[in-house]
């Protein structure tokens, strides 16, 4: 027995061995080359040569001519896209730097997945075909082609990882020499590259815990700071070149902060404990997992670090973090969100969070590194330009100490502090809306973008206005019940594809914490101002509310509500039986909704942060922002609860919305009940009862205004000719009346005419006379 148990062992110890020791993109090269023609990739190209090096590269030939080489940009760098998982470009250089080709060949972006055609992806990568960067250095992140609308992050990321590879592949392969891989193998080359100088491999030295103010933070450069003022950032992107960026330049004093940028390794002990406190260490000790760090990132002035694209779709899209070869982004799932720092004389920043690293991400915080800032400038709805920012941080010594089991590392130029890289002075696209500072300003970014969006918020207008009406004028329009149904179908249609699908305005109860936190914190009109179409919808649900309830909102205007009610439409059209839940049972769940969103609400006093995390409880995010391209747990929620609105209608706005619930409450002040019964309703008629889709009417015929979504069934049955037994009631007896006057007519037509005498005076007659 103990002889199997060393067998097994010594199986398991020699598969761990041999797993760690294969290259991490040993076969990815080989699998895509199998699948593309040397031809396609390169012109002229008619064989590959065996992958070899690491990175790994493959030659290219024409018959016995060596023309380059090709590779995957991944093997080389590790730069991660919207989806957080690697974008692979296949690379084809010549031997003097020319791109020959470029394919994307493998991706898991969402926004690539869901809507944006591969062939507008290859035609931007296609723009790198003929370019050297060798003759031709290439400003750090400028892309040669447009930024496709819609897919920022994914083509910046696409960019970073053909520049950054190319100049490893270039320098090691000697690309541009009289050496370049004419007759030398890849694995000579290496061979004879001079040996590079080395340093014992840094770690956070976990024995420095003095508390630190502020300023000493700053002096000693253990927390890096950026700054940058509207007359750099207006110099910077008329640098790019891009044609109408002055004419959207920042308005202001020149010396006036765009930004304030501060970045600090606060998993080092005693940086964590002097910005965090105690308490805010112990805190952060509980979410590191051992060997895990994390970063903190505060900002302040005109521009936002953050952006909105994190409560979207999940990840800070405007901040990069960058160590060598290896680059990525940070997620909700790994953001904590900072009141205030606890270092003595720490200014209060508008925006202040920290990030774990994410777990299976190659990043050592002692060694260099630098978070890179995409910064935007609105000049209409299709066209914006960019350009970036780099912070560059290196733990100051006595923060680190040597790793002596760690392998050593190759000394590299020293850091330098770079104030601002230009970058995407041709780019155009859409990036995540952020946030503008001052009240003063005339030429704000919010501002930018309701110009830029106009064509959406007329839109948009034209919807609401025409909703308005049909509130308005309900008791005149309801009568015409198919001509209704069919008004109905069409706008949850639009609601769905247009507003949600299309714009992206689906309001989130995060919207309703961000505005709780922000009246209690600091309170900024600008950063509810970001998103146009968000914003008219929130101002409308909130005028609305006092008339009609929450129904505005959840009943016409809610993509995800949109989305339940038409796959039950569907439902019931194939037959699926619909489950009515019983009265008590009903009202029992439906507290549970408010009970979610009080949950909530008291989460976000304490953290935002966590309180968004536990925000997922609406599928939201996973089936309108990310159109179900998610992790698969989140799509099986999000699935599972529309499967659920098959037989029950609405399912989840019933029982489980916590938005529908916190919009709901304001119910209690409405001014005007609208919605008109009969003394009749609910005794003895249980019509309108039995056929509310969301069972808001009681048995005793009352609407309860906090359930009612505003749909009108009821008011359709109110003035049914046919259903409506008060309805029906009066129209016989309005039948009856009409019907006994016209037999009495009847039949005093058929009695002798009667005479009429017309009496007159007896002058008058003696005068005729």
């Amino acid at each position: 027995m103990s002889a199997f148990r060393a067998r097994i062992t010594a199986f398991f110890t020699a598969f761990v061995f041999l797993t760690a020791a294969l290259p991490a993109y040993a076969e990815r090269l080989p699998d895509f080359l199998a699948k593309i023609q040397p031809s396609e990739i390169f012109p002229g190209a008619d064989r590959y040569g065996k992958p070899e090096g690491k990175p790994m590269v493959a030659r290219v030939y024409k018959g016995d001519e060596q023309l380059g080489l090709v590779y995957i940009t991944t093997d080389v760098v590790n730069t991660r896209g919207y989806s957080s998982k690697p974008i692979d470009t296949l690379m084809a250089l010549a031997n003097d730097g020319t791109i020959a080709g470029a394919k994307l060949v493998d991706h898991h972006e969402p926004i690539m997945l869901i809507g944006i055609p591969q062939s507008r992806v290859d035609k931007f990568i296609d723009k790198y075909i003929g370019l050297n960067f060798i003759k031709n250095p290439p400003t750090p992140g400028v892309a040669p082609g447009d930024i496709i609308s819609g897919a920022t992050v994914t083509l910046m990321v696409i960019n970073d990882s053909i520049q950054r590879s190319y100049k490893v592949i270039a320098n090691q392969y000697r690309l541009g020499s009289d050496k370049a891989l004419q007759t030398a193998s890849a694995s000579d080359v290496q061979e004879a590259a001079p040996a590079a100088e080395t340093r014992p491999r840094r770690m956070a030295n976990p024995d420095k815990q003095d508390i630190l103010s502020w300023d000493e933070l700053l002096k000693q450069k253990a927390v890096g700071h950026l700054h940058i003022t509207l007359d750099q950032i207006n110099k910077l992107f008329e640098k790019g070149g891009k044609a109408g960026v002055a004419d959207h330049a920042e308005q202001g004093d020149p010396d006036d902060t765009f930004i304030d940028l501060y970045v600090a390794l606060v998993s080092q002990p005693s940086i964590g404990k002097s910005l965090l406190g105690e308490d805010g260490w112990a805190h952060l000790q509980k979410r590191l997992k051992p060997g895990q760090q994390a970063v903190l990132v505060a900002g302040e002035g005109r521009y936002s670090w953050k952006g909105s694209g994190y409560v979207r779709g999940g990840i800070f899209d405007r901040i990069e973090m960058i160590q060598g070869e290896n680059s990525f982004r940070f997620t909700d799932a790994q953001h904590e969100r900072v009141v205030a720092l606890s270092a003595a004389g720490s200014p209060r920043f508008k925006e202040v969070s920290w990030f774990t690293i994410p777990e299976g991400v190659e990043f050592d915080g002692a060694e260099p590194w630098r978070l890179q800032l995409m910064i935007q400038r609105v000049l209409s709805v299709n066209d914006k330009a960019f350009v970036t920012a780099d912070l560059d941080y290196e733990l100051p010594k006595g923060y680190y100490v040597d790793d002596p089991k760690a392998p050593p590392v190759e000394i590299s130029a020293p850091v330098e502090q770079v104030a601002v890289v230009a970058s995407a002075p041709e780019s155009t696209g859409i990036a995540e809306d952020a946030t503008a500072g001052d009240d003063g300003v005339s030429n704000q970014l919010w501002k930018q973008i309701w110009k830029a969006k106009q064509g959406q918020i007329i839109v948009v207008g034209i919807a609401l206005t025409i909703l308005l009406l049909v509130f308005l004028f309900q008791d005149w329009i309801v009568r015409y019940e198919k001509w209704y149904d069919r008004f109905r179908l069409a706008f949850l249609t639009f609601t769905l594809f247009y507003i949600g699908w299309y714009a992206q305005a689906q309001l989130s109860v995060v919207n309703t914490l961000t505005l709780f936190s922000a009246i209690l914190t600091e309170f900024h009109w600008e950063f509810f101002l970001m998103d146009p179409i968000v914003f008219i919808l929130w101002l409308f649900t909130a005028a609305t509310m006092l008339l009609w309830n929450r129904g505005t909102f959840c009943g016409w205007l809610c993509p995800f509500g949109s989305l339940q009610e038409l796959t039950n439409r569907i439902a019931k059209k194939l037959g699926v039986k619909q489950i009515t839940v019983p009265h008590m049972l009903h009202t029992r769940l439906s507290v549970i909704k408010y009970l979610i969103f009080f949950g909530l609400l008291a989460i976000s006093l304490y953290d935002l942060g966590t309180a968004e995390k536990f925000a997922e409880v609406e599928p939201f995010k996973t089936a309108i922002i990310l159109k179900f391209v998610r992790e698969w747990w989140f799509v099986a929620f999000a699935v599972a609860l529309l499967v659920a609105g098959l037989f029950i209608e609405r399912f989840f706005c019933r029982y489980l919305c916590p938005l529908g619930a916190g919009i709901a409450l304001p119910g209690r002040f409405r001014v005007f009940d609208w919605l008109r019964r009969y003394k009749m309703c609910g005794n003895p008629c249980q019509i309108c009862t039995h056929e509310c889709p969301v069972q808001a009417i009681a048995p005793e015929g009352d609407i309860h205004p906090n359930e009612c979504i505003q749909c009108l069934h009821c008011q359709v049955m109110y003035h049914h000719d046919t259903r409506c037994p008060q309805v029906v009631a009066v129209n016989k007896k309005k039948q009856k009346q009409a019907a006994a006057k016209s037999g009495e007519l009847e039949s005093v037509s058929k009695q002798p005419q009667e005479q009429v005498v017309h009496f007159v005076k007896p002058e008058t007659a003696q005068s005729e006379k």
